[in-house]
């Protein structure tokens, strides 16, 4: 039976599953030996410096749970490309060609994946004479107005220790979700986002598009942790931000090893091919936060081309990290003493009775108990507030990865109490109540309405509107239009001239 973890004295019964569990059987060196070479995962908005540089490749985030609307199925989302610029066009985001992009499956808990979901893309362009993403509204993912369109083959492959055991396309140029231009270019995004979804064969479906990125969180702790501040917390730093998703619903019984272990591991990572044709892997990302806060600099990018099998090499990042002493040193909160085993469990083996699977190998990963049902009201903190279908059960996107997090690495689950946070307890946008779930992007077009406008309307459609003649209005009829605009004839002018563009465009006909 799980337990339930509460606030107060629920939260001194967590400190207690886990130090008896690392009493009874924690990482030992026996374990750590156990842990050999290869690949693995973290929350990663440009943490590394090499990946930094090349955004396509890089994993911002893992999410991973079980479906709220559909609850035999489990819902995986991984994101690419941080921090994309609503309005950044002309050239909008992409998914690289030259990339694989992986979700990684541990039915077992031995840091071997045993299912591997494989995604690559291909761009089409339809008229490479035009500066345009778009050449006029685009109503629907086969809109001769869309000029450049993605489409993705999935692969899934079946592993045993390693070796590919079964290679199957699962699916074959499934259309992509384009970059949300702005009101004028796509009036109804939501309709594009919902022809996205792809159906598959068992009740499983597959994602590939823009969303709003879901992580919540103020990234000005970097500037020195607020720089002793903590009255300028509260800022959403991602607010307004987009990035490239991939979701998958799968089936429960599919990526668990059986109904008596429902527990898996989930990473994803992403692998770029290089001048011999040869694909390496330079982003892997699981647990959140990670590679951002737990990893120092000279291990980062070695982090993203490594693999769970080989976190061995990264263990005392976990067991004398270096989080709480940069926070004593701030804000003179004692840190806890090290070796810090307590956070073992949490980033290495998965919470015992809870996630953790039987003969576990630590290592890095974003474990989830598929058998767990979804909350009715999830919280915030997850686990740590009693919600056991929340972080560090899997993650959510709901779940306040930031705030939790803080609160463990200060000594929560040792006795510590605290309530340490950010003050962003929520994502700007609200999520979708089914698959993919993610908030639609947002849009190119924001900002103010345009002076002497009051309505909803864009001005380019009001003009458009107040041009069209109506049966066999003149040219009277027009000046008078403008005159009443204040626009003048050389208002006229220019709005004919701009008129004239659109519909040309429209046409595709210059």
């Amino acid at each position: 039976m799980t337990p339930s973890f509460r606030t107060g004295a629920g939260r001194r019964s967590i400190a207690t599953v886990i130090c008896g569990a690392l009493a009874t059987g924690g990482l030992t060196a026996a374990a750590v030996t156990a842990l050999a070479p290869e690949e693995a995962s973290a929350s990663s908005h440009r943490e590394a410096p090499l990946i930094s540089g090349t955004p396509q490749y890089d994993n911002t985030d893992v999410y991973a749970f079980v479906s709220p609307d559909k609850p035999d199925t489990t819902t995986i989302v991984a994101n690419w490309i941080p921090m994309e610029e609503p309005a950044g066009g002309p050239n909008f985001f992409t998914f690289a060609e030259d990339a694989e992009y992986d979700l990684r499956i541990d039915s077992n808990g031995d840091a071997q994946e045993d299912l591997l979901f494989r995604y690559t893309f291909k761009t089409h362009t339809k008229n490479d004479k035009t500066f345009l993403y778009n050449t006029g509204p685009v109503e629907s993912l086969d809109d001769p107005d869309l000029n450049i369109t993605q489409t993705y083959d999935l692969e899934l492959i079946k592993l045993k220790h390693l070796k590919a055991v079964s290679k199957t396309k699962v699916a074959d140029d499934v259309p992509v979700a384009p970059s949300n231009v702005g009101k004028a270019s796509m009036p109804d995004y939501n309709t594009l986002r919902k022809q996205a979804i792809h159906k598959l064969a068992g009740g499983a479906q597959t994602f590939a598009g823009q969303a709003d990125d879901p992580f919540f969180l103020d990234l000005r702790v970097f500037d020195l942790l607020y720089g002793g501040n903590l009255s300028e917390v509260g800022n959403d730093t991602l607010k307004g931000y987009n990035v490239n998703s991939i979701a998958l619903q799968v089936p429960n019984s599919f990526l668990a090893e059986s109904h008596e272990q429902p527990i898996v591991g989930i990473w994803s990572t992403t692998q770029r091919e290089n001048a011999k044709g040869y694909y390496a892997q330079v982003s892997r990302l699981g647990m959140p936060l990670v590679n951002e806060v737990v990893n120092p600099l000279k291990d980062k990018d070695k982090f993203n081309a490594s693999a769970p099998r080989d976190d061995a090499q990264f263990l005392e990042n976990v067991t004398n990290p270096e989080l709480p002493k940069l926070i004593e040193g701030i804000y003179k909160i004692p840190a806890p003493d090290e070796p810090r085993n307590d956070l073992v469990d949490v980033f290495l083996k998965g919470v015992k009775d809870l996630n953790q699977p039987p003969h576990v190998t630590p290592s890095e990963q974003l474990r989830l108990n598929t058998s767990i049902k979804p909350a009715a009201k999830p919280k915030r903190l997850g686990v740590l507030d009693g919600d056991n279908a929340g972080f560090p059960n899997g993650r959510r996107l709901t779940d306040d990865v930031i705030d939790a997090s803080l609160q463990v690495v200060e000594g929560e689950l040792l006795g510590a109490k605290n309530d340490l946070g950010d003050a962003v307890n929520e994502n700007d946008k609200k999520f979708g109540k089914s698959f993919p779930y993610l908030a639609n992007p947002t849009e190119g077009s924001r900002g103010p309405l345009a002076k002497g406008v009051d309505g909803g309307n864009d001005v380019r459609s009001q003009l458009g509107d107040a041009l069209q003649p109506a049966g066999a209005q003149g040219s009277d009829d027009m000046r008078l239009i403008a005159a009443s605009a204040g626009a003048g004839a050389g208002g006229i002018v220019l709005i004919g001239a701009a008129l004239m563009w659109w519909r040309r465009m429209r046409n595709r006909a210059y």
